[in-house]
C-alpha cells in the first residue's frame, strides 16, 4: 500500500514590499494548514522580477514572519538563483511544441481580450525581441480540479490566453518559475489568496506537460476594505506594525479573517500562545466559500 505524501506547504512572498494584513492572512492560512496536518512549512522568495523588488526587502518580509512567529522549515529559496532550472523547462515544453516564441507587442493586440496566437505557427516580425508563450490550445481541455474550500472547478485555458513563460526582456515569469520550484521543493499543498484560483489551469498544463505531480489547492477568501478594495502592495495597504501590541491584535484579526473564531481573551495573548491555539483548532471547513472577506474591526 503506498504511503500518502507527507505534507510540504509554502508561501511565496514577492519582495516587492513589506507584507501588509492580507499577506499575513495568506501566510497564516498557509502555515497553520501545513501545522496542523504535522507537515513541513517553507518560505520562498520570489524575485524573479529585480525591478520590482527594492533592495533589503526580502530580509524585512523574512523578519516580520518571525515577529510573528511563523517560523519556516528548511533553508530559505529565492527565485533569482534559479535560472537554470526554469531554462530546463522551457526547453523541454518548446521540444514538445507546448512553448513557442512571440514578437507580438501588448499594443498590436490590444483589442483582442487575451492574445490571439499570431506567432503559434511562427514569428510574426523575426527582427523584434521575443517572449515565450505556452500554447493554451492543446493538450486535455478543460481543465478541471478540486479545490478545497470552492471544491470542482473547470476552466479552458485557451480563454485565458497563452500566457507568457520567459519575458523579452529576458526575465521569468511566474507561471514557470511557481510551477518548477513547487515540484523542485515536494510541495503537496498550495494554500495561498483566491486571486490566484484562475491562474491553476495554466500551473496544470504546465505541471502535466512537465510530469510534475498536482499538489492539492486551497484558495482561501482575500481580504478586502469596506469600500471592497483588495489589499495589496499596489493598493498601498499599510504595513504591519511590529509593536509587541499591535502584533498581537494583528494575528487575533488574522484568525478572525479565516473563519477561526478565536476566543476574545485570546487577543491578548502572546503569539505563540495565539499559533499552539489555532493550530489545535485550525478547520477549513470553518471557512466561509466567498471570494472576499471584509478587513476585521480592531478587537
Amino acid at each position: 500500500m503506498t504511503q500518502p505524501l507527507r505534507y510540504q506547504g509554502r508561501f511565496a512572498p514577492t519582495p516587492s514590499g513589506p507584507l501588509h494584513f492580507g499577506s499575513l492572512v495568506a501566510a497564516l492560512g498557509s502555515y497553520l494548514d501545513a501545522r496542523a496536518a504535522g507537515g513541513d512549512w517553507l518560505v520562498r522568495i520570489e524575485d524573479i522580477d529585480p525591478p520590482r523588488c527594492p533592495p533589503g526587502t526580502d530580509s524585512t518580509i523574512l523578519h516580520q514572519l518571525e515577529t510573528f512567529g511563523l517560523h519556516w522549515d528548511e533553508t530559505v529559496r529565492w527565485q533569482h538563483d534559479r535560472h537554470a532550472a526554469y531554462q530546463q523547462a522551457l526547453d523541454t515544453l518548446a521540444d514538445q511544441g507546448l512553448a513557442y516564441p512571440c514578437s507580438c507587442s501588448r499594443k498590436q493586440w490590444q483589442a483582442y481580450p487575451v492574445y490571439p496566437g499570431w506567432c503559434r505557427t511562427g514569428l510574426s516580425d523575426p527582427a523584434q525581441p521575443v517572449a515565450w508563450r505556452l500554447r493554451s490550445d492543446l493538450g486535455k481541455r478543460p481543465i478541471q480540479w478540486h479545490d478545497r474550500l470552492f471544491g470542482w472547478q473547470q476552466l479552458d485555458p485557451e480563454t485565458l490566453g497563452d500566457v507568457i513563460l520567459k519575458r523579452k526582456d529576458a526575465l521569468w515569469a511566474y507561471q514557470l518559475a511557481v510551477v518548477v520550484d513547487d515540484a523542485e521543493q515536494g510541495i503537496t499543498d498550495v494554500v495561498r489568496g483566491f486571486d490566484l484560483l484562475d491562474n491553476t489551469p495554466w500551473q496544470r498544463q504546465l505541471q502535466v506537460a512537465l510530469a510534475f505531480p498536482e499538489p492539492r489547492y486551497l484558495h482561501l477568501p482575500l481580504v478586502v476594505t469596506s469600500q471592497g478594495q483588495k489589499l495589496s502592495k499596489q493598493n498601498l495597504a499599510p504595513a504591519l506594525a511590529d509593536e509587541p501590541h499591535a502584533v498581537r491584535q494583528q494575528l487575533f484579526r488574522a484568525l478572525q479573517a479565516l473563519d477561526q473564531a478565536p476566543p476574545d481573551d485570546l487577543s491578548q495573548a502572546p503569539v505563540t500562545t495565539q499559533l499552539d491555539w489555532a493550530v489545535t483548532h485550525w478547520s477549513v471547513e470553518q471557512l466561509s466559500p466567498s471570494a472576499q472577506r471584509e478587513l476585521p474591526q480592531e478587537p
